[in-house]
Order: C-alpha cells, then structure tokens, then sequence
C-alpha cells in the first residue's frame, strides 16, 4: 500500500504507533479516537495514503464505498443503538478549512449520547 513517511495515520496501519483497532482487512483500518467526543467514536481510515475527500478520484469509488458500508456495522458492533431510536454520526472533515487535522482521508463514526446537540 502507498503510504506517507511522516503521515501519523500511516505510521498507525505499519504498527509503528499503538492504537485500539476495531477492525482491518487487506484495504481499511478502523480505531478508536484518542480524544472521544461520545462513548462510541472510532475512524475508519483506508490503508492507501490519500490526503483528503478532495483528492479522491474515480478510482477510489470502490474503496470509499466500502468504508461507507463498514461505518454502519462497527457503530453496532461498539455499542450504537440501532436506527431509528439509535444511531451514529458519520464526519468527513476535507482541509484545513474543513477542520481535517490529519492529512490522510478517514471517517469519523461517532455514536451516543448527542455532544453536538447540545444548547
């Protein structure tokens, strides 16, 4: 797989940095966020360097679309009531302007009580 030298989420797939991982396979990695906004908020990240949503190409259809299936079924699996009483939070933050604080494109999957509904 393509990875960045100085990227913290490649660095994470190798093995060189700890994470609680929730889930790998040969393309995606998903792990628990070190700063949790709710009781359920883990990343779901592909294993390919891509910086951000904005780089995806047409090629990345297949891999996007995967994620996209798998954040659904690891918010179960950690703990989300199922829709429509329950349910998750999917975040894609794209850039600096986006709030996207590491360069390499991932999900957040964030589930629980509503932090961001609060008023």
């Amino acid at each position: 797989m393509n990875a960045s030298p100085d990227c913290i989420f490649c660095k994470i797939v190798a093995g060189q940095i700890p994470s609680r991982k929730v889930y790998e396979d040969d393309e995606l990695y998903a792990f628990h966020d070190i700063k949790p906004w709710a009781p359920v908020h883990f990343l779901v990240i592909p294993k390919l360097h891509i910086p951000s949503m904005a780089q995806l190409e047409a090629s990345h259809a297949a891999l996007l679309g995967k994620m996209m299936v798998l954040a659904p079924q690891l918010a179960l699996e950690q703990g989300c009531n199922p829709y429509p009483s329950g349910g998750f939070r999917v975040i894609a933050n794209t850039g600096d302007d986006g709030g996207q604080e590491v360069h390499h494109l991932h999900l957040h999957v964030i589930g629980g009580p509503r932090p961001w509904a609060r008023g």
